[in-house]
């Protein structure tokens, strides 16, 4: 049995019912993309689009160090003090509230700091990965901030990226880092066979195919958290490979409350089961585990070269 008490585990892995924060889990998922944006038009481009991307901190999320000619800057996400934190190498710190707000405001008062900063940035304002989205500057609406609902959302990364780091860790191939896409809102780490893959048929809303394509240029077994969306309102960690071998949906994966579902083609693991779990960890390293395994042997993949031995004693 686990040594944590069942109220300890309750804080450490937090309730997350979507319905309960989905006014402000919608706006989190455009202001979070308004900061990705902004890194993306100033950070060189990198393979798989993982130059765009955040990382959960202790505190909430960070763009890391964004170059802006010979300067830097970062935007950081706080869901304790709950504001936004923006620093340049130069010394320069301004916050901004994370508060009820219209996501139109949001995207003038951060532009116009960073313009003050004289760290201007132009971004496209129509966000990614949505169907029929306003643009930022125009958007009145997506207003909500409960700052409860933002700190248990933000502990729950704080636990499903500590795991998947453990699960990275098994694997000597070709690796992303563990990191937050802001285009789908979810946490995500990516295994690679090492070969080309077919052409993805791209089709995602509002991202050029050639960025989808990009994405997807090798075999991957790809695994992650998502909080929910209005087509599976609760949530989960993820799991599917990319192209999808054959067996691999038929595949025995555990521990028992995974499935696999047939219209977003993955894994599930509800995130409930795994906040339930005694103890958690092993509950979700054993779904990364058993859906990477199914991946990897429908696919053929070469698990000798890919995978790490026994970890090495500390010293």
């Amino acid at each position: 049995m686990s040594d944590l008490h069942a109220t300890d585990r309750v804080e450490v892995w937090p309730g997350l019912p979507f319905r309960q924060w989905q006014s402000t889990w919608a706006a989190l998922h455009l202001w979070t993309q308004i900061v990705g944006k902004i890194r993306l038009v100033q950070t060189p481009w990198i393979n798989h689009s993982w130059h765009v991307t955040l990382y959960v901190t202790s505190r909430g999320f960070t763009t890391s160090p964004i170059p802006h000619g010979t300067r830097t800057f970062q935007i950081d996400f706080d869901f304790i003090d709950h504001r936004l934190l923006v620093q340049t190498s130069d010394g320069a710190v301004r916050t901004l509230a994370l508060a009820p707000r219209p996501t139109s405001d949001f995207y003038r008062e951060l532009t116009t700091t960073l313009a003050e900063l004289d760290m201007a940035v132009d971004i496209q304002t129509i966000p990614c990965e949505l169907p029929d989205p306003t643009p930022f500057d125009k958007d009145a609406g997506h207003a909500a901030y409960d700052a409860g609902c933002a700190n248990r959302f933000w502990r729950a990364l704080v636990q499903a990226d500590r795991v998947l780091k453990q699960f990275r860790a098994r694997f000597i191939g070709k690796c992303s880092p563990v990191h937050f896409f802001w285009g789908s809102f979810d946490l995500a780490v990516t295994r690679f066979s090492g070969r080309r893959a077919p052409a993805h048929p791209g089709g995602v809303p509002h991202l050029p195919d050639w960025v989808v394509r990009e994405a997807y240029s090798h075999e991957v077994s790809s695994c992650g958290f998502w909080p929910g969306n209005e087509q599976y309102p609760d949530p989960a960690f993820y799991a599917y490979a990319y192209p999808e071998p054959e067996g691999f949906r038929t595949a025995p994966v555990r521990p028992g409350g995974a499935f696999y579902h047939p219209e977003l083609k993955e894994f599930l693991l509800p995130y409930e089961e795994v906040r339930q779990a005694d103890p958690p960890e092993e509950a979700l390293l054993d779904f990364l585990q058993s859906t990477y395994e199914a991946a990897a042997e429908a696919g053929g993949w070469n698990r000798k070269e890919l995978e790490r031995g026994p970890e090495p004693a500390p010293t």
